[in-house]
């Protein structure tokens, strides 16, 4: 973990290498930020970045477009709002 500043703010490296395997070079891992904002008393925005792919060196564009693709980050976002739409808010 890089930054923890809840609850508005983590950011973390991904430690793993272009062939899903755990990176030792501290330099190379591309990083997630997560943000959110409160959007009203049951509602609040998440904003997910990937960022830094290109430290993975050659072929991350491959990366950058298997994360990007529909079975991605999308597809991973999607679980996660239906996940989270299933659960009513306490109050």
């Amino acid at each position: 973990m890089l930054i923890y500043e809840p609850p508005h703010r983590l950011v973390i490296s991904w430690d793993g290498n272009l062939h899903w395997q755990l990176e030792t070079d501290h330099e190379k891992p591309a990083r997630w930020r997560c943000g959110s904002s409160r959007k009203g008393v049951h509602r609040t925005r998440v904003e997910l970045e990937h960022r830094y792919l290109d430290r993975h060196g050659d072929g991350w564009e491959q990366m950058h477009d298997a994360v990007g693709s529909s079975g991605g980050w999308p597809a991973g976002m999607r679980a996660l709002t239906k996940q989270l739409q299933t659960q009513s808010p306490t109050t």
